[in-house]
């Protein structure tokens, strides 16, 4: 007679005794692009160090990037998928244990004379109660541990996923922000040249009427301000365009009376380290991301070779039967139930080889696909350095040519106003000074967007805070 104790060990044995791993042994792909060593890593900080509050200084930008992590619906969007390969993994981590169910049940039926050996009719009853284990696979070979480690492995890259979203959300809040302030400096600046442009018209339609100037300056006058107008309704729609995508990545409509223009080009940004870690690419979320798609496809191999073993399972059953409900409570009325069974794959006609094959390709295939991410990552890394060098040169550059087109501008108007030159030599001076101020706000705006690209590329936005060297 089985007890609860033995069918319990019964059970237990079986658990114990399963799981034999056939998953190949990981080992990490070699790193394609890296990074020169670090010759003094105790002065800098890593860029995944620095927190993006200590990043981006203006109070304004950090409050829309709390505001966008808060709301954006594709950072909300990665969350959930997150949560649920989470859960897929509490799925297969439940399939390696036995599902214990509660059973009862009622039967009544009546058996005709002719149905047995007395000859009589009757009507029987039976009542049941009890627990049992139903079609619980044993996990000889490792099937479903490799099942639970590739779930696993998929949860914690979705969730390295969520990371890099973050990044790239973090410094789309941070683009998005400048591009819209210098588009607001730039419309600020053709506003100016505007109005400069209608005084000068006006100066010059009187002194035509006067008969001190040609109708060819007079048209010269007109033109400028035409190309003015049209100057200001271009950047009144990129200034529009860009405060529409910021509202996009925040996620929430945003009130443009509440960020007045505030383009400034110092004090913005941290600066970062000129030394870098070499191993600072490895920690970016979608290289990591990438490497746990290698781990998760690495332990499918393992699900696929256990398919050309037997598969076995276990069905079980402990309770009381009996012809009364009163009758349950006698120990003499228990019943009980053990049913292992297996299945051999025999002829699949290829089945479970072109299924190994496919597990092992995806490896090969995630492999290659890591590789590539560290080396668009290094591009990136590379580009912005490379980047960082000139980028001052050039603001620099800028910022002479800019005060010589200014000096040009004051001596094409007093040579003007002399009679010396026509009208045409001002429009030109004139140009070329708008030309060169709305560059030198184009230059700022690359300098910044290669601080904040840089400090993305290197891994960092994940942090809100600086952790201390």
């Amino acid at each position: 007679m089985i007890t609860l104790r033995t069918w319990f060990t019964t059970t237990l044995f079986a658990f114990s005794v399963s799981a034999c791993s056939l998953i190949p042994e990981y080992q990490q792909p070699e790193n394609p692009s890296p990074l020169p060593a670090r010759q003094d890593a105790s002065t800098d900080l890593n860029a995944t160090d620095i927190g993006w509050r200590d990043f981006y200084q203006d109070a304004t930008l950090q409050n829309l990037i709390d505001q966008s992590l808060s709301n954006n619906r594709n950072l909300q969007a990665t969350a959930l998928m997150v949560q649920q390969l989470r859960e897929q993994y509490r799925i297969r981590r439940a399939e390696q244990l036995p599902m214990l169910d509660g059973e009862g049940g009622y039967t009544r039926q009546r058996f005709s004379p002719g149905a047995n050996e007395f000859g009589q009719s009757g009507i029987f009853e039976q009542y049941s109660v009890g627990v049992g284990i139903a079609a619980w696979e044993i996990d000889f070979f490792g099937r479903l541990e490799s099942l639970k480690q590739a779930a696993l492995s998929d949860y914690l890259a979705q969730e390295a996923t969520l990371k890099s979203t973050q990044l790239t959300l973090v410094a789309e809040v941070a683009d998005a922000y400048l591009s819209w302030q210098a588009s607001l400096a730039q419309l600020k600046l053709s506003e100016s040249t505007r109005e400069a442009r209608e005084e000068s018209y006006a100066l010059i339609t009187r002194r035509y009427e006067g008969g001190l100037s040609s109708e060819l300056a007079l048209r010269q006058a007109e033109t400028a301000l035409h190309e003015a107008r049209i100057a200001v309704a271009q950047y009144q729609q990129q200034a529009n365009q860009n405060f529409t995508l910021l509202e996009l990545l925040v996620g929430q409509p945003l009130d443009q009376d509440d960020y007045p223009v505030n383009w400034q080009t110092t004090g913005l940004l941290r600066s970062l380290p000129d030394n870098l870690a070499s191993d600072s690419l490895l920690q970016r979320p979608d290289v990591q991301a990438a490497e746990l798609s290698i781990q998760a496809n690495n332990a499918s191999i393992g699900a696929a070779r256990a398919a050309f073993f037997p598969r076995i399972s276990l069905t079980s059953s402990l309770g009381l039967a009996a012809d009364t409900p009163g009758g349950l409570l006698e120990g003499s009325n228990r019943t009980w139930q053990i049913a292992p069974q297996f299945n051999i794959p025999l002829l699949d006609w290829g089945v479970n080889e072109a299924n190994l094959e496919i597990a092992e390709l995806q490896k090969e295939l995630s492999v290659v696909r890591y590789q590539e991410v560290i080396q668009v990552a290094f591009k990136e890394v590379y580009d912005e350095l490379q980047a960082r060098e000139t980028l001052e040169d050039q603001l620099t550059a800028q910022q002479d040519l800019t005060e010589a087109t200014a000096r040009s501008l004051e001596l094409a108007e007093k040579r003007f106003d002399a009679g010396v030159d026509s009208y045409l030599e001002v429009l030109d001076a004139q140009r070329s000074l708008i030309d060169a101020e709305l560059a030198e706000i184009a230059t700022n705006l690359a300098r910044l967007r290669n601080q904040l690209t840089l400090y993305k590329a290197l891994g960092g936005g994940l942090l809100a805070e600086t952790i201390s060297p």
